[in-house]
């Protein structure tokens, strides 16, 4: 154990504390290079592990306080909530958990530090990171009184060179240079970097992965599921009814099982770099892939056009760090009225690695069997469809015409 120094008139700093091998070894150089007294911060965010142990690990590294908090709710309340109904994913593969995450962590760092009465929040993000940004940017717009100190971002240590820091001072942590992975767990995902993932070519090992069975390790039957919506969320599964952060969990594990929500991706990352990434996201590929699809049966077109160019910018403002702009605050509010008509129940069949879609039905449908069948039932009046292309058609037959007339000259 390590010894508590006098604290006496020294200044507070709040770290956000996972307790891995990056904020493990920062609560000792935060007191030793910045002498300050370290309050560590662990959020609870659904991510596995013993948290009452990271807490005591904290205070024996040399924490002056340790808190856990339990904001599994928040998170998803205030941010998944308005992400599903974004349905958003970053670059069109990346379901955004620890984007997500990030932003929280902030405001709750920052709820902590004025508690305290500190004046500063740390992070353990490096200078190439996303995470830095995010955390620095959503600090400056919830208390831009507080100053950020980012350590690993000037510390500039390897992995290696961090553990040999945590080995002499008896910081028990993780990982080994054998098996050097960077891992970020939430309930809306998991995420896994660094080491021989860094080769782009390289096939992910077994190890790379722990929330999902490989497709062809999934069960050789299908597994259908049916989820209820009401106001564009979740309410309800298999026909019993359950709050978000239940069925979340029965989708991780069942998506799992049956290999869905695995991403293999070469992302863009904020500082203008290429990073390979890999992601496990059961539950929010499901979800969002269901949400998307009940949008498409109870929208009209122009709104769903409307609503697709702005998911975009939610996906990419969450993974900028802009997750308190205004922008992005009115955009919800869009998305909350329009959620008011998202209503109904979606099956899916998930089979080796995907989930596909195979059902939906609503009371707000605007699919009209009369209009769209083919059959004796046909209501559509197939007459009015020459006077419509006419009409459609007529600026680009005037265009034409003109066209024509201007290669003779005036």
């Amino acid at each position: 154990m390590v010894e508590k120094q006098d604290t006496a008139n020294r200044g507070k700093v709040v770290l956000a504390y996972s307790g891995g091998l990056d904020t493990s070894v920062l609560v000792r150089w935060l007191i030793e290079e910045r002498g300050l007294d370290v309050i560590a911060l662990t959020v609870d965010l659904g991510q596995p592990g013993d948290l009452g142990g990271v807490r005591l690990k904290a205070l024996e590294t040399g924490a002056v306080d340790a808190k856990v908090v339990d904001a599994r709710q928040i998170f998803v309340t205030d941010f998944l909530v308005p992400a599903i109904w974004a349905n958003a994913m970053y670059q069109g593969e990346y379901p955004l958990a620890t984007a997500l995450a990030r932003p929280l962590i902030a405001r709750l760092q920052v709820e902590e530090a004025r508690r305290q009465g500190a004046s500063f929040v740390a992070h353990g993000c490096t200078g190439k990171g996303n995470d830095q940004v995010r955390f620095e940017v959503a600090c400056a717009a919830l208390d831009p009184s507080l100053s950020v100190i980012a350590p690993m971002r000037d510390w500039k240590m390897t992995r290696e060179e961090e553990i040999d820091y945590a080995r002499k001072w008896g910081i028990p942590v993780p990982v080994t240079v054998e098996s050097p992975y960077s891992v970020d767990e939430n309930l809306w995902g998991r995420s896994c970097e660094c080491g021989v993932l860094e080769d782009p070519w390289r096939e992910p090992p077994k190890d790379a992965y722990e929330w999902t069975n490989s497709p062809e390790d999934a069960p050789d039957e299908p597994l259908y599921v049916e989820i209820r919506f009401e106001g564009g969320l979740p309410v309800g599964m298999d026909g019993e009814p359950l709050d978000l952060l239940e069925i979340i969990g029965r989708l991780n594990d069942v998506g799992g099982e049956h290999g869905v929500g695995r991403i293999d991706v070469i992302e863009d990352r904020l500082v203008g770099i290429k990073s390979r990434e890999i992601y496990e996201a059961p539950a929010a590929v499901i979800i969002i892939k269901a949400h998307r699809d009940l949008e498409q049966l109870t929208l009209t077109r122009d709104a769903l056009a409307g609503k697709r160019t702005l998911e975009q910018r939610v996906s990419e403002m969450t993974y900028e760090g802009l997750w308190f702009s205004p922008f992005n605050s009115a955009i919800e509010a869009f998305n909350r009225t329009l959620q008011e008509r998202v209503a109904g129940v979606v099956r899916l069949k998930l089979f080796k690695g995907s989930a596909t879609v195979v059902g939906r039905r609503s009371p707000n449908s605007l699919y009209d069997l009369g209009l769209a069948t083919y059959d004796a039932a046909d209501v559509f009046d197939h007459d009015a469809a020459r006077g419509f292309i006419e009409l459609w058609g007529l600026p680009l037959k005037v265009w034409a015409k003109s066209e024509k007339e201007s290669e003779g000259g005036f």
